[in-house]
C-alpha cells in the first residue's frame, strides 16, 4: 500500500493528505482548520497570498488544545508571494523574502513552519535571491524544509546552475488531465517531492462556485466527461474525489483536498483503505491532456 508520509529531508517527513485552505476565508479558516486536525489530518497548507495565515494559525492552535497534540504533530506549510510584475507588483529580493517570512510567522503565530515555498517563478532575475533566503531559514531551522511552487524545468535548471541545492518540494497541479510526466521525471532523479494540489479539477463540481476562476473550459465542467471517474469509483465502493485523490498518492504525490463538508473531510482523509489496479491506473495515464487549468490568468510555471 501507498505511504501515508513522504520524505522531504533528513529530518522532515510531510503527511501524505494534507488539508487545503485555498479559498477558504480568514473568518473561515479557524473552524475548518480546527475540524480537519479533529478529522485527522496533520498536515495543513495556508499561504501568504491566500490572506487567511491568521485564520491557519487560530485553528491549528485550537485544534491541538482540542486533540491534545503539540505544535510539532501538525505540519504546517506557507508560501512567499514573490510579486507578479504582470499585475504591477515588485518581485520579491532576498531582504524582501525574509522580511515576508517574518510577517507569516507572526500572522501564524508560530516560531517556525515545517515547509516554505516560492508560491510562483514570477521572480525573475531575484528567483535565484528568494530561493537563497529560503535556504538561509531552513539552514536556521525556521523553515524545517524549503521548497518553490509552479517551477518548471528550466527554473530547477536555474537553481542547479547556480550551484544551489535542490528543493525538497515543488507543488504543481496534477491530475489525470495535467500530469507533467516529464517535469515528474526530472523532480524525482533530483530528489524533489512532488505535491500536487487542485488533485479534484476533472469533476465537473471542483470551483463551480461564483468567483472561483480558473481556465476551466465549458466542455470541461460538463459532467459527461467524469464518467470514467464514477465508474471507477463505484468500483472500489469511494467517492470520485477519493479516487482522485488516491491517484495522486498512489504515484507518490501529497494531496491537498479541501472540504467544508464534515462527511467529505473525512473521506478526502480515508485514501488508504483501498488501491486503484494497474489497469485503472493505465487508463487514468491515457487521460493526460497536458493542461493547467487551476491558474484563470494562466499556468505560472511557464514564466520564463
Amino acid at each position: 500500500m501507498t505511504t501515508s508520509d513522504f520524505t522531504l529531508n533528513a529530518t522532515t517527513t510531510m503527511p501524505a493528505v494534507g488539508f487545503g485552505t485555498y479559498l477558504i476565508t480568514n473568518d473561515q479558516t479557524p473552524e475548518a482548520v480546527k475540524a480537519a486536525i479533529e478529522t485527522g489530518y496533520r498536515h495543513i497548507d495556508t499561504a501568504q497570498g491566500y490572506q487567511n495565515e491568521e485564520g491557519v494559525g487560530k485553528g491549528v492552535r485550537a485544534g491541538i488544545e482540542a486533540k491534545g497534540l503539540r505544535r510539532e504533530d501538525i505540519f504546517v506549510t506557507t508560501k512567499l508571494w514573490p510579486g507578479n510584475p504582470a499585475w504591477g507588483q515588485e518581485p520579491a529580493d532576498g531582504p524582501a523574502t525574509l522580511a515576508a517570512f517574518e510577517n507569516s510567522l507572526e500572522t501564524l503565530g508560530f516560531d517556525y513552519v515545517d515547509l516554505y515555498l516560492i508560491h510562483a517563478p514570477y521572480g525573475g532575475a531575484h528567483r535565484i535571491a528568494e530561493w537563497e533566503a529560503l535556504l538561509e531559514l531552513k539552514a536556521q531551522g525556521r523553515a524545517r524544509a524549503a521548497g518553490v511552487s509552479n517551477f518548471n524545468s528550466d527554473h530547477l535548471d536555474e537553481i542547479e546552475a547556480a550551484g544551489l541545492p535542490m528543493p525538497d518540494a515543488n507543488q504543481v497541479e496534477l491530475h489525470p488531465w495535467s500530469q507533467k510526466t516529464d517535469l515528474i521525471g526530472k523532480m524525482r532523479a533530483l530528489g524533489i517531492q512532488p505535491i500536487a494540489y487542485s488533485s479534484l479539477a476533472p469533476l465537473s463540481t471542483w470551483r463551480s462556485a461564483p468567483g472561483q476562476d480558473s481556465a476551466k473550459s465549458d466542455e470541461m465542467k460538463v459532467g459527461g466527461v467524469d464518467a470514467p471517474f464514477q465508474v471507477m469509483a463505484q468500483k472500489y465502493g469511494v467517492s470520485e474525489a477519493q479516487l482522485l485523490l488516491r491517484w495522486g498518492v498512489q504515484n507518490g504525490y501529497a494531496v491537498l483536498p479541501k472540504s467544508l463538508n464534515a462527511t467529505r473531510m473525512a473521506q478526502n482523509l480515508d485514501l488508504f483503505s483501498f488501491e486503484i489496479d494497474a489497469d485503472d491506473m493505465a487508463t487514468m495515464l491515457e487521460m493526460d491532456r497536458g493542461l493547467s487549468i487551476a491558474w484563470a490568468t494562466g499556468d505560472p510555471s511557464e514564466v520564463d
